[in-house]
């Protein structure tokens, strides 16, 4: 199966609505996301709309599908501009459904995200990533993330927080 990346455009708001309520079914869900099912599913179109909106196109932020060859979308991240390093992209919203893990479907995701973020002459990627979610930390390190020292704390709990410096070209291997 060929698993496509791109950018998602306004009109996919509902697809992007429905994976991310995938995502959130998820079992890791409360340590990797800072939403549940139920506020998500209560939202109106409208705020679907406008998040699509907000991450297609000339917007700040920069949302990525992976769309499988049978119009399966499978797996999604989202670039935001970091509040403090402004020479840095904030890494948010990464899934990749169950079925396609371990298939390179992060690694695709990924490298849009970098590529996007040094188009618009960022230096790095930085995530947060829950200190208990060993599986997404194993996957971070392997794309060239390190844990920069610092700790979020926040009502979900503790999260380290990891920093990618993006090269001028290429990306990092698999």
């Amino acid at each position: 199966m060929t698993i496509a990346v791109r950018r998602i455009t306004p009109e996919d708001w509902r697809e992007v609505k429905a994976l991310r309520l995938q995502a959130l079914a998820d079992p890791a869900a409360p340590m990797a996301f800072l939403d549940t099912v139920e506020h998500a599913t209560a939202q109106a179109d409208g705020f679907w709309q406008e998040r699509a909106a907000n991450a297609a196109g000339d917007a700040a932020a920069a949302q990525f599908v992976a769309i499988a060859d049978d119009g399966t979308w499978t797996g999604t991240v989202t670039v935001l501009p970091h509040r403090e390093q402004h020479d840095a992209g904030l890494v948010v919203g990464v899934y990749v459904a169950d079925a396609h893990r371990g298939a390179g479907v992060i690694d695709a995701l990924l490298d849009a995200a970098a590529a996007w973020a040094r188009d618009r002459g960022l230096r790095a990627l930085v995530l947060e990533v829950h200190v208990d979610n060993e599986r997404a930390q194993a996957v971070y390190r392997r794309r060239g993330f390190v844990r920069t020292g610092e700790i979020e704390t926040a009502g979900f709990g503790r999260e380290w927080v990891m920093r990618r410096e993006l090269a001028d070209t290429g990306s990092v291997p698999a």
